[in-house]
């Protein structure tokens, strides 16, 4: 029987590859790709080559990475790539409110703002059942503003453990964001860190930690999405950072 306190030994070697590009940037990069070759062959060529780095640009914002998600029920990842901005107790959205959603007390709320550099796809903070999918139209405010979590386009996502423990995130839109993109619906069963959404093009992600819940990162962090651990279930002693 293996050691409880030594981590077993791996012996198989992860090599560093190419992130794959998801099906929704397709038509972009063959669009900007097509737009590039006119450009070079039939009008001005340093036009070209500044859509050739359009291109490039957009193939890497549709990158859809291999994550690896950390095991354990009641840890709850990050379901965005980004820079925790806000870190604040605020009462629920009223979209998942109430006794069928998060309930009406104060929660903390964890913002991570994903720049038109960071991955766009985001992930299940928990694995459950999804309970409820809310869109809602609105501005397009810089997503770094606070009450952009109430005016700008946006989606709520509600979902709901098989022991009745209940998590909401909002997908939000920024400044040059224009939609986004669910990948799940009510009733879906999904996986601890399965891909969720993503956001076109800059964006940000509010997460509702459950009550006695504290948060695990602290403001200025980077988070990962999928592997980056926002809180543990029920744990309330916080996490603190020194910026170096």
């Amino acid at each position: 029987m293996a050691s409880l306190d030594k981590p077993p030994v791996v012996t198989t070697t992860v090599k560093w590859r190419f992130p794959a590009v998801h099906p929704e940037g397709r038509k972009y990069i063959v669009a900007s790709a097509a737009i590039s070759l006119i450009l070079l062959f039939f009008v001005w060529d340093e036009l070209g080559f500044l859509f050739v780095g359009v291109t490039l640009w957009v193939a890497s914002f549709f990158r859809d990475p291999v994550r690896a998600v950390p095991s354990g029920d009641d840890l709850i990842v990050s379901p965005a790539d980004g820079l925790v901005t806000l870190i604040q107790e605020v009462a629920p959205p009223r979209e998942m409110a109430g006794d069928r959603g998060l309930g009406d007390q104060p929660m903390i709320r964890v913002s991570i703002f994903m720049s038109v550099f960071d991955v766009h796809i985001n992930r299940a903070p928990i694995g459950g059942r999804v309970l409820d999918v809310v869109y809602i139209s609105g501005k397009f405010l810089n997503a770094d503003l606070d009450k952009a979590s109430d005016e700008n386009e946006r989606q709520h996502i509600l979902m709901e453990r098989e022991d009745g423990t209940r998590i909401g995130f909002t997908q939000i839109a920024g400044l040059v964001a224009r939609r986004i993109v669910p990948f799940v619906k009510p009733g879906d069963i999904v996986a601890h860190g399965q891909r969720i959404g993503l956001i076109r093009f800059g964006s940000r992600v509010d997460v509702y930690l459950p009550a006695g819940t504290a948060p695990r990162v602290a403001l200025g962090q980077r988070a990962i999405a999928g592997e980056t651990i926002l809180g543990v279930i029920g744990r309330s002693d916080a996490a603190t950072a020194v910026p170096q």
